[in-house]
């Protein structure tokens, strides 16, 4: 995993523990919250105010009494030891390591929990979504074009969901670029459970971030709330695969709100999964092939920020993998027969090429393709073929 960059070592804000009593008192959240801040002309005097003065601004009693009792401030203490215990970080609003981008939209969250390297959150990035059980060729792109995009420098934001976002962390990964995964639990409790290793994975030099408190177990209404925090911390963010009422489409529309620029994968008109980014296509978003088409719409000054890499000599060495490598004939016939959008079974390809090709040379060109990364092995011995 590439290190991330070595940033100076900023100050961390001394009133994070009451940024952090705001986000556990009942009945507040990050908008109100924020108008609080703002009435009592910053964090710290909303708990110098009086009850009278907290009731005034038209908090509950209960929220109100929760600050000036101190009982939000005893949460918060509390708070901070499990964080310590999860060996994470508390980021808070007026802190500045906080990303900037997530800090420009409506209801920015009032702290992040971030276990990993807190550096990468000032980082460019793209967010990468998708449907959770993506086809064979939504695996492939997503991986390939979070692994492209992380070679320019950019670091990939995903939500460590099943399918598409977990595609798409791996090809980071793989890659050894910089990626974030926004959790919809707390920054302790791996969701989905399978991903355990690939959240080990991303800690070797990613991040794993979340607004909610640790020890927050995976509810459906937390997932949702999170997809503002994957659009708002992106300069953009990229579809593959969506059904159509895919909650893919909350994060796309967060996009929109946030000024967000989308983009999106065209995929088969028959599939289901292709009618999020087909139709997000026809309603505007840019269309996406290979990571030039998101390379070109970035700011200029983003582009001038990434540091150099290899990234343009690494894409033309993967597309050389078909076009220049001079192939066996085995070999060159297993790859004809293959699809990259559609796998196909160890059995259903011993019959196509059973008059071509016998079974023990299928068996050593499949091993051969797949170590050379020209082909991927699926569960239950099913194959496709890379981008």
């Amino acid at each position: 995993m590439v290190a991330a960059p070595v940033l100076p070592a900023p100050l961390v804000p001394p009133n994070t523990l009451q940024w952090l009593a705001l986000t556990l008192t009942e009945g507040l959240g990050p908008t109100r919250s924020k108008r609080l801040v703002e009435h009592f002309g910053g964090v710290a005097g909303i708990f110098r105010a009086s009850l009278t003065e907290l009731e005034a601004t038209g908090l509950r009693a209960t929220s109100a009494q929760s600050i000036f009792t101190g009982k939000s401030l005893d949460l918060a203490q509390q708070e901070m030891v499990k964080v310590a215990e999860s060996k994470a970080d508390i980021v808070a609003l007026d802190d500045p390591r906080y990303p900037r981008t997530l800090k420009e939209i409506y209801d920015p969250p009032l702290v992040l929990y971030v276990r990993g390297s807190v550096e990468l959150l000032s980082l460019p990035g793209i967010a990468v979504v998708g449907t959770r059980h993506p086809t064979p060729y939504g695996v492939g792109m997503a991986e390939r074009l979070a692994c492209d995009l992380c070679n320019q420098g950019l670091s990939i934001i995903s939500g460590l969901a099943r399918g598409v976002d977990t595609a798409a962390h791996r090809g980071v990964i793989n890659a050894k670029g910089w990626t974030v995964g926004v959790m919809g639990t707390g920054v302790d409790e791996i969701y989905p459970r399978e991903n355990k290793r690939l959240a080990e994975q991303i800690l070797a030099g990613g991040t794993l971030i979340s607004e909610f408190a640790v020890g927050t177990p995976p509810t459906p209404q937390n997932f949702p709330i999170r997809n503002r925090i994957i659009s708002g911390m992106s300069v953009g963010v990229l579809v593959v695969e969506a059904a159509e009422y895919s909650g893919t489409r909350i994060t796309a529309r967060c996009a929109l709100e946030q000024s967000r620029d989308v983009f999106a994968v065209p995929g088969n008109v028959t599939n289901k999964n292709a009618w999020g980014p087909n139709t997000l296509i026809k309603q505007g978003a840019k269309l996406v092939a290979t990571w030039e088409d998101v390379w070109e719409e970035l700011h200029a000054d983003i582009r001038q920020r990434l540091s150099p890499t290899p990234a343009e000599s690494s894409a033309g060495q993967t597309a050389s993998l078909f076009q220049g490598a001079v192939l066996p004939p085995h070999e060159k016939k297993l790859l004809a027969v293959l699809k990259a959008d559609e796998s196909m079974q160890i059995d259903e390809i011993v019959e196509r090429l059973e008059n071509e090709v016998s079974p023990s040379e299928i068996f050593a060109a499949l091993f051969e393709l797949e170590l050379s990364g020209k082909i991927k092995q699926l569960p239950g011995k099913n194959f496709v073929k890379t981008f």
